[in-house]
């Protein structure tokens, strides 16, 4: 099982998903920061990105705000 802190960029260019120098995460999603559209292209880029099914990704911090704990598996 694997926890991180990651940033969030809502509203994004081009979804993406980058290491900090500090251990954390930068991530980009296209979509905006309104009813949860952004939480839900978080969890399908992080699943996608380590190749589990969405339901094993979980905001355990953060839902609300920019920076999320997530856990993963």
């Amino acid at each position: 099982m694997i926890r991180a802190w990651i940033t969030v960029r809502p509203r994004a260019k081009r979804e993406e998903l980058k290491a900090t120098a500090a251990g954390e995460y930068l991530a980009s999603v296209r979509a905006p920061a309104s009813e949860g559209k952004a939480n839900e292209a978080l969890i399908e880029l992080l699943a996608g990105r380590f190749s589990v099914p969405k339901s094993s990704v979980r905001i355990v911090r953060g839902r609300t705000s920019r920076r999320k704990l997530v856990e993963i598996g």
